[in-house]
């Protein structure tokens, strides 16, 4: 069993409403709807976190060069992004 704490939340009357509205919306209770939310904006950051220290270790002399490149086959006719 996941291990849980209790956090006393204080939000503004129209913030609360509108997670009231989203929650019953979304059919969860308005505690599923604020964790989830939380978990969200953590993952949001952390992804954030992770590109901004790949990018400290990127070598952008190599991109350039791979980018330039000569060779490879032009699109086909059927090729599409989609």
């Amino acid at each position: 069993m996941k291990k849980q704490t209790t956090y006393p939340l204080r939000l503004p009357h129209s913030i609360k409403a509108e997670v009231e509205r989203r929650a019953k919306a979304d059919g969860t209770s308005i505690n599923q709807f604020v964790a989830t939310a939380v978990a969200e904006k953590l993952a949001a950051m952390n992804t954030a976190t992770f590109f901004a220290e790949r990018r400290t270790r990127a070598d952008f002399a190599a991109f350039d060069r791979l980018m330039r490149r000569k060779g490879g086959e032009p699109p086909r006719p059927d090729d599409e992004v989609g």
